[in-house]
Order: structure tokens, then sequence, then C-alpha cells
């Protein structure tokens, strides 16, 4: 099976038919893949899907079993890594130990035999706002700053492309978000295409421009972060890219904009335009939606809500206070355990466990999805969703 990249015309990295298999193990199934000139690109998937063992195809660590590797114009299939116009930035950073920050970043230019590297070494510590601590070991250095000495000694060389192989993974949840924005300032200056491997959906999410998810060595929806979120194609990309709420349902009427499908306690309408699985009347889907999306209102003051919106009925099992939100978990009819975000804006106390509720949304804010698939696909409860990944 092949997966259609999403992007018109040529790009810095273009994957062709590129497959990678490990006696009978597929890694990576055959795929063709565009990754857009300039862009923040990230490729998405939890472990054993195929991510690493796809950017390692691209550096040239690993020899594709089948396909082609382009580097704009160029083939570079038979390339060894260091005839490659690439530079790979890894999560252990791989510094060397006895050189301080100045020396580590010039070490590629010194290792080429080019004199004079004071200028071009000074401009890339200030591009990663490091300039004060040239002369500093890496041990002296916190996780961050280690990071963006990797990215300097990589971006030095003046590579067509970067590769970021889990590179924030070593750092703690505060500062791993502060590098998210720091690396993309980088890649804003310095305009050139980043492939950023990853398992952090807000890693993605914050960096890229655009999004491949990856599932079992395939691309399951490749677009840009808003895209992918508000309008998934699977269940796999609705579950894994944050937390949907999906409801099986049966078609009543397909015509026109809107599709109305009956679940369990009532009808619910959704876009047409929404719907990526086949729908006429008779017929099952999932209809889905986000708990962020969804109004709570107790069941006292249900004449309050508006006709227009789509709405189900259920009891409150469960609630977390996180701070500028409260997450319920509701018990319906249509969905077993329906997630509500709810901003800590005006709090009613009366929706407390055991509190019956109504739940109601904007039908243009429903999605619907192919009823086929596991409703589990992405979770943590979807034990076939990681395989081990070789490399």
């Amino acid at each position: 099976m092949k997966t259609t990249d999403a992007t018109d015309g040529g790009g810095d990295v273009r994957l062709t038919g590129i497959s990678k298999t490990y006696g009978s193990f597929t890694a990576v199934h055959p795929l063709d893949l565009a990754v857009p000139r300039g862009s923040f690109f990230a490729l998405l998937g939890a472990s054993g899907c195929g991510k690493t063992t796809t950017l390692r195809m691209i550096a040239g660590l690993e020899e594709p079993s089948t396909g082609t590797v382009h580097l704009g114009d160029r083939d570079v299939t038979a390339l060894p890594p260091y005839k490659r116009p690439v530079n790979t930035v890894f999560q252990s950073y791989a510094l060397f130990p006895h050189l301080d920050v100045f020396e580590n970043v010039a070490f590629g230019l010194r290792r080429r035999g080019i004199k004079g590297v004071k200028k071009q070494v000074e401009e890339m510590l200030d591009l990663v706002q490091l300039g004060e601590q040239a002369r500093r070991k890496p041990h002296q250095l916190s996780g961050g700053q280690q990071q963006r000495v990797a990215v300097a000694r990589a971006l030095i060389n003046h590579p067509e492309v970067l590769l970021l192989d889990e590179p924030l993974g070593a750092l703690d949840l505060k500062l791993r978000r502060r590098m998210q924005l720091e690396l993309k300032r980088i890649q804003t200056e310095v305009g050139i295409t980043f492939v950023h491997v990853t398992h952090d959906q807000e890693e993605a999410m914050t960096m890229a421009d655009q999004v491949a998810v990856m599932n079992a060595g395939r691309v399951e929806q490749l677009g840009a972060p808003a895209d992918l979120y508000e309008n998934p194609r699977t269940t796999f990309v609705a579950n894994f890219l944050g937390t949907s709420n999906l409801i099986e349902a049966e078609v009543v009427s397909a015509s026109g904009d809107d599709l109305v499908v009956k679940a369990a306690d009532g009808r619910l309408v959704l876009p047409a335009a929404r719907c990526s699985a086949p729908a006429r009347a008779g017929g099952k889907v999932l209809v889905g939606v986000r708990p962020e999306k969804i109004g709570l209102t107790h069941a006292d003051d249900a004449g309050s809500v508006p006709e227009n919106r789509n709405r189900v009925t259920g009891r409150i099992s469960s609630t977390s206070f996180i701070g500028v939100s409260t997450q319920y978990v509701v018990d319906c009819a249509a969905c077993p355990e329906f997630a509500v975000y709810v901003q800590n804006v005006d709090r009613d106390a009366r929706l407390a466990p055991g509190a019956d509720v109504v739940l109601h949304w904007n039908p243009a804010h429903t999605f619907g999805l192919d009823a086929s698939q596991s409703v589990l696909a992405g979770t943590t409860g979807d034990a076939g969703a990681a395989e081990g990944e070789a490399a």
C-alpha cells in the first residue's frame, strides 16, 4: 500500500516507493512522501511505527529495501551518509566532552580543513543564543543549552536538510516546551528544511508546518496540524492527536450538506464534508467530537440548550480539576466514557459525580469516520498500536 503525499511539485526531500524490511518484519511499508522546501516537517507516531527508520533512510544510515530518496533533484539513494547534504541531531546530542562550546561547533569546519572559522562559529552561536557560553564545556550547560549546541554544530555545515531524531526527548516538560519554540525560531531564521521525528503530539503540533502521522509502518494522514486535528480521516489519527469522543451511529438521511444520524438516545447532525466514510441511509458511521467543543448543562436546565445543537444525555461519573479546565467523564448511552473539557470560568457546583446532564455542541464541530475501524485505535488501550521497531 502506498501513501500519496499531500504536496504538489517537488520538495527538498522526496521519498518514492520507499520501504524497509528486516527478514519477515516490515518496518516501513512502501510509501511516497514529499517534504516541501524550507518547511518544518514532523514524522509523528508511537514507538515502533517506522518513523525513525524512515528518517534513517533519508540520512543514509539505513538502506531502503525498495524505492528512492531524492534531495532536491538529486537521487541520493546509493550515497553514503557523509556524501548527503544532510546533518542529524540525535536525542543524545553526542557532544565532545573535552571540547568547549566553540570548538564543538567548529569541529565540522576544522575537519574539512577550513581556516578562519571564528566569524562563522560566533554567528552560529548568536543564532542559538549561546554567544556568552562559548568557552564552557558541555557538562557546564543545561540540557536545553546542550541541545542548542548540537543544532549549531549541525547547521554550521550548511546542510540542505536538518534531521532531528527525538531531539527534545531527554528534557523535562517545561524545558521541552521552551525548546520547541526555540527550534521553530531557529528553523524560521535559517530557512532550511527540518525533518523532525517525535512521538509527542503536542511537540509536532507546536513546531511543524506539516505532520505525517505514522502507524505500523504507514502514513495514516498528512497535513497541517490544525487540519489533522479538526478533520481526522481515521480513528487512529482522531485518538492519537488529542482525545476524541467516538459514537457509533446509523445514517438516517444523507442528502444535502448535512448528514442526520441516529445514535442511542437521539439524532445528531454533522456536515457531509466532514465525513470521511461512505454515507448512505441505513449505513453505519462513527460520529466524532472533541471534548473541548462540548457544553455541559445540568439536566434541570436542559430547556436552556438551543434546539439547533447536537445533544446527548448522561450522568457524570468522574471529574478532574486541572487548573485551566475541569475534565468530566460522562456515562452516556451513546458513549460509555464521554469526555468533556470545560474552562474554569463560571463553575457550576451541581456538576459533580452522579449528576444528570445534557452534553451539547455545534453540529459544525462534528466529524464522521468509517465505522469498520476500531474505536480504540491510537489510544493507550489499543494493544496493537505499537510494534517493535527495528533501528
